[in-house]
C-alpha cells in the first residue's frame, strides 16, 4: 500500500548531515543539471531513465537504507515520482527534501558542481531548409471497419523563424511516394498504392506534388513545453486545388538546438476532389465505401 514520505526541511537535513546522521541523498534531476550543480555527497539516479530502478538497487542495495530525495523545486513533480516509486519497490525509509535543491540553496547552504550556467538554444532569425532526414508526413485512412496508413515523403520547404517562433514555411509534398506501412511487404501493398496513386484518389501523374503553405502561425506562451503551443493558418494544395486548413502544432527546440515541431490533424479530402467511396457523393458503395475524413500526421524539423 502506497504512503507519503516524510517531507524534511533543508535545516534539518543540513543538520543531521553536520551530525553524521543524515539519510543517503539522491538526486532525481538529470545527469546534467546534477553534475552542474547538486547538495554536497547526493548521489544521482535520473527518475525519468527506465533503468531508474534497476540502478537504485546498486546505489541503495538494502530497502531499509534511509533516503532523501530531492528535485529541482517545490513545483518540479520528479522527486513526488521517484518516491513514490521507491516506495512501490519496498524502500522503507523515503523522505523527500522540501522545496528541492532550490529551498536547499534559498536556505543558503552550499552546493557543489560545475556551476556552470544553463546553456539555452535560441529560436533562429530568418528562413532554414528543411531537414528532409527528419522531417515525415503520416496517413491515416480508414472505412467502416478497417484502416490503413503510411507515409508521403516531403520533397523540399522550409521555415520561417522571427527569434521567437515560426512564423511562416512551405512543405512540398511528392504524392508519388506513397506508401502504405501496415500492407508493406505484401502483394497487396502496391495494389493499394497503385488505387491512391490512380485518378481515383490522387491522380498523381497529372499532379505528383502537394503543398502546405503557412500563412500564419500565432504562440500560445502560456503552453507548457511539449504542448500544443503553435495555431497554425495554413493552405493546402492537393490534386491541383487550394484550401484552408487550421491546425495546432506542437513547436520547440530539441536537444541540439534544432528547430522542429509536430501536428496532428484531419482533413475532408472531398474538399480537394478526392471523391472515390465518399457517402456524401454516392448512393450505394457497399464495400467500397471509405471514410471522407483522411488524418495527417505533420513532423517537420529545420536544418541546424
Amino acid at each position: 500500500m502506497s504512503t507519503s514520505p516524510k517531507l524534511i526541511s533543508a535545516n534539518d537535513l543540513e543538520t543531521r548531515r553536520r551530525a553524521g546522521t543524515g539519510p543517503t541523498v539522491l538526486d532525481v534531476r538529470l545527469a546534467e543539471d546534477h553534475a552542474r550543480d547538486r547538495i554536497p555527497g547526493a548521489l544521482n539516479n535520473c527518475v525519468f531513465e527506465v533503468t531508474f530502478g534497476e540502478r537504485m538497487r546498486t546505489l541503495a542495495p538494502h530497502k531499509s537504507t534511509p533516503l532523501c530525495i530531492y528535485g529541482a523545486n517545490e513545483e518540479s513533480q520528479e522527486a513526488v515520482i521517484a518516491c513514490e516509486k521507491l516506495n512501490r519497490a519496498g524502500y522503507t525509509q523515503v523522505s523527500r527534501l522540501d522545496g528541492g535543491i532550490a529551498a536547499w540553496a534559498e536556505a543558503g547552504f552550499p552546493t557543489e558542481g560545475t556551476h556552470e550556467a544553463v546553456g539555452a538554444h535560441a529560436i533562429p532569425i530568418g528562413r532554414r531548409a528543411l531537414d528532409l532526414g527528419e522531417s515525415r508526413i503520416e496517413w491515416l485512412g480508414r472505412n467502416l471497419l478497417n484502416k490503413h496508413r503510411g507515409s508521403i515523403a516531403p520533397k523540399s520547404g522550409h521555415l520561417d523563424f522571427d527569434g521567437t517562433t515560426i512564423t511562416g514555411g512551405e512543405v512540398v509534398i511528392s504524392m508519388r511516394d506513397i506508401h502504405c506501412d501496415d500492407l508493406a511487404g505484401t502483394p497487396l501493398h502496391d495494389v493499394l498504392v497503385a488505387h491512391l496513386r490512380s485518378d481515383d484518389f490522387f491522380d498523381t501523374e497529372r499532379f505528383p506534388e502537394a503543398k502546405i503553405v503557412l500563412r500564419s502561425a500565432r504562440f500560445d506562451p502560456s503552453a507548457a513545453p511539449g504542448g500544443q503551443n503553435l495555431n497554425v493558418e495554413a493552405d493546402l494544395t492537393l490534386k491541383g486545388v487550394t484550401a484552408p486548413v487550421s491546425f495546432t502544432a506542437s513547436a520547440g527546440l530539441d536537444a541540439d538546438g534544432r528547430p522542429a515541431a509536430q501536428a496532428s490533424f484531419a482533413i475532408d479530402r472531398t474538399r480537394w476532389g478526392v471523391l472515390y467511396g465518399s457517402g456524401k457523393f454516392f448512393h450505394r458503395l457497399a464495400g467500397h465505401l471509405v471514410n471522407d475524413l483522411i488524418e495527417l500526421q505533420l513532423r517537420v524539423a529545420a536544418m541546424a
